[in-house]
Order: C-alpha cells, then structure tokens, then sequence
C-alpha cells in the first residue's frame, strides 16, 4: 500500500441544486426504509434461531409489521411525567435522532453516476476529514440519551442515561483508534479516498485487529446486545426511555436502529471496500465496479452488517456492566494501542524502503521480546503476592458444612469431613427386614 498524493475532491460541490436535494431524500429514504426492513428482519432471524415464527400477520409474510409498530405508537397517549423539566424533556429524542441521519451525508455509495445527463458522485458530499465528522456526530447523540434520563426527574432513567453516556465514551475511544490504523494506510481521512485506496485489498484483510474491536465498538456504541446496559429491563427498569411513550419513544427506537445502519456503513466503508464488489466478483466481471452495480454490493454488505448485529443477539446474553467496563477500558483500548504503535511502525519502516522480511523480523522481536518481559514480570508479581497472602492468612480453618445452620457444598480447594463410620450393609439389611439385631443379642446373651 501506499500513501496517496492529493486529495481529489473537485467532484464534489459542482452538482445543481436539485441533484444535490435528490441526493438529500435519498439519503433520508435510505436510512428510513433501511430501519423498517431491520426491524422486520430481526424478528424474523431472531425467530428462525430460536425456532419460532416470527411476525406472520401484517403484510404478505408479516413483513409489513415494523410499518403497523410504528403507526401503532403514532396513535398512543403522548404521556409527559409532572416531575419533567417540559422542554429539554421533547427536545431530547430530537437531539438523538437528528444526529443519527447527518453521518450518511458523507457515505460513498457507489462511483461517477450519470443523473438526467449529469455526472456526479453516488455520494452526497465529501470533506478531508469526513470520518472524523462521522465521530463529531455520534458524539452528539449521546446528549440527547443523558438529558432524556436527567429530564424524567427519576431515579432509574437518571441511571440509564448516566451508564449509557459512560458506555458510549469508553467504546468511543476504541473505536477512534481503530480508525487511526486506516487513516495511516490510506493516507486520508476522506470516505472516498478510503474506498479509493482499498482497490487491491480490503482493510479488514490487511488490519484484522483494527476491524475486529471495531466490531465489537460498534455493538457497544449502539447500545445493542450483549451490550445494551442502559436497557436492561432486569436493573433499571426501562433505562433512560422509561418515562417516554408515543412518537418520543418511537423516535429514542428510531435513533438506535438508523445508528446500526451508520455503524454499519462506516464498516463496510473503512474495512470491507466500500462499493467495490466482493473478490470472487471483481476478479472475472469487469463492470462490476462501474455503473449502478456497486449500489448493490454497498446494500448487500450493509444487510450483511445488520444480520452480524441480530446474530449476535440472538447468541450472547448480557454481560454484567463491570465486565463491559473491563473489556473496553482494560482489553479493547490497550490492544488498540499496541496495535497502533505496530502498524505505525510498519509504516515508518516500509516509507524508508526496508525489506518486508526485515520489517518482520523487528516487528516481531520486538513483540516477542515484550511478551516474555510481561510474562517474567507476572511470574514473579503473583508469586509474591501469593507469598504475602499466606503470610497474612496463615493456615485455613477447617471446612464446617453447617457453619451457617445449613449444610452448604465445599468451594474449590476445600474438603467435607469424614463421615462416622456405618454399620455393615448387611447388617443394616438384617435390621431394617425385622432380623435380630446380632450385636444387641450377642450383648444381651452375655448378660450386659
């Protein structure tokens, strides 16, 4: 790979304006139609897999269910709680809402398009650092989940959108870091030229690491499971939507399903091609890299993305909350760090012309050397601190079953006391048949 010189841009903002407010409801319709299919289709696959039927009722195979949900909240009772403080309590699905739809604004689509005669781009428009303006706008959406949990004026809302802000920054973090590794192999931070750059081979085959905590960020950033803490029905109720009904509720559903559909088209854009058509395709079809085609390979990829997200709910339970910390504080962001500092040194060696042996050859001494060093010093920090432990504790008292005025079973490591010793079996056949008790007998026998 290599760095790309320049940036070419000049395509976009030449377009007229009614190409432009084409592009714009495109956009919008999109992400709208998008969202009901995923709705219907995460019943459905979520049935299949549990073995069930799924929606079957609306619509020719109850696919027109997710349309009858949402006319369904339209017509409930839009309740506000006394206790709310009235405007940041409407304005906040608006402020969850509204960011979701601005990230697809710089999502490449497909290449140069003929439009009513017109050439331009399957794009809408494009900047020379559109992905961190795809950060920019997830980033607000998160005020929108604090001030609807602040705003409720109660306790378990207050909760859930506290967990849920925590969540999203701590994944946030992770999820930039990954980006970093492909902004360092593209040499751009343009959406377009990324696509451009990964024309020989898809950034999910030569960043693995990057694109695998992505995926796991972006399960975590939208809040779904085995991640979806500020839900979880069993802590806190409802999370930070419990005091919200009718459309404000529909548009809190909205806001976290238009952000699977974001999420995933970041990663079909960053790790998986963009467009460009999957390998088998591309290597004996020519044209399936011009004209309207990659607009199908673009929505196959994203549909494919969204059947990950069901898949993955499906299979996993929810994780406690201080295991998800855990994962993202102490695995995620360490491993993007290292992972980081690797790639950047690859790229710094291969920019002076160094071998690929040789950029293996230090790339991996060095981690092995790091790896035995981390090793010996876990070796010996347990080691002392298991002799200090048996310092301070001494000899474990002996296990007592009914310590507690019950029996309970022994934890690893301890045994349950012998138990009194039995009469023979056959002894204790004899005696429960009604047979002479011999011991007794013989005992009465000898005048006892």
């Amino acid at each position: 790979m290599r760095y790309l010189a320049a940036e070419d841009l000049s395509m976009f903002g030449r377009d007229p304006w009614w190409l432009i407010l084409i592009k714009a409801v495109f956009c919008f319709a999109f992400l709208m139609v998008t969202v009901l299919i995923s709705i219907v289709m995460e019943r459905k696959v979520v049935g299949w897999m549990q073995l069930r039927i799924g929606p079957n009722r609306h619509g020719p195979w109850g696919m027109l269910q997710s349309l009858a949900d949402g006319v369904k909240l339209m017509l409930k009772e839009d309740v506000v709680v006394k206790g709310a403080d009235k405007v940041v309590y409407v304005l906040a699905p608006v402020v969850a809402a509204i960011p979701a739809f601005m990230a697809v604004a710089v999502m490449p689509f497909g290449p140069e398009v003929s439009v009513f005669g017109h050439r331009t781009a399957m794009q809408l428009t494009d900047l020379p650092i559109a992905v961190l303006y795809i950060l920019a706008t997830a980033s607000v959406g998160i005020y929108g989940i604090v001030l609807a949990g602040w705003s409720s004026g109660s306790t378990y809302p207050l909760l859930g959108g506290l967990r849920s802000c925590a969540q999203m920054i701590s994944y946030e973090i992770a999820m930039g870091l990954s980006f970093a590794a492909v902004f360092l192999y593209s040499g751009s931070m343009s959406t377009s030229q990324i696509v451009a750059s990964q024309q020989d081979r898809w950034y999910a085959v030569l960043l693995p690491v990057s694109f695998l905590i992505y995926i796991v960020s972006m399960i975590g950033e939208t809040n779904r499971a085995p991640f979806d803490m500020p839900e979880s029905e069993g802590d806190l109720v409802g999370g930070f939507n419990t005091e919200y009904s009718s459309i404000k509720f529909a548009m809190f559903m909205l806001a976290e399903y238009i952000n699977m559909v974001t999420v995933s088209m970041v990663a079909v854009t960053l790790f998986l091609g963009g467009w460009r058509a999957p390998w088998p395709i591309s290597t004996f079809w020519e044209g399936a890299n011009h004209g309207w085609w990659p607009l199908l390979w673009f929505v196959g990829k994203v549909v494919t993305s969204l059947f990950v997200f069901i898949w993955v709910r499906g299979t996993l339970p929810r994780v406690r909350y201080d295991q998800f910390m855990k994962l993202g504080w102490k695995v995620l962001i360490p491993i993007s760090m290292v992972w980081l500092m690797l790639v950047a040194t690859v790229r710094a060696l291969r920019n002076e012309n160094y071998d690929y042996q040789d950029i293996v050859l230090y790339v991996g001494s060095a981690v092995i050397a790091l790896l035995l060093l981390s090793f010996v010093v876990d070796f010996f920090r347990d080691r002392s601190a298991q002799a200090e432990a048996g310092a301070e504790q001494g000899p474990e008292p002996a296990f007592d079953p009914m310590a507690g005025g019950f029996p309970v079973p022994p934890l690893p490591g301890q045994t349950l006391p012998p138990v009194p010793r039995r009469r023979p079996r056959t002894e204790r056949e004899l005696i429960v048949s009604g047979g002479p008790d011999t011991v007794s007998d013989g005992k009465e026998a000898d005048g006892v």
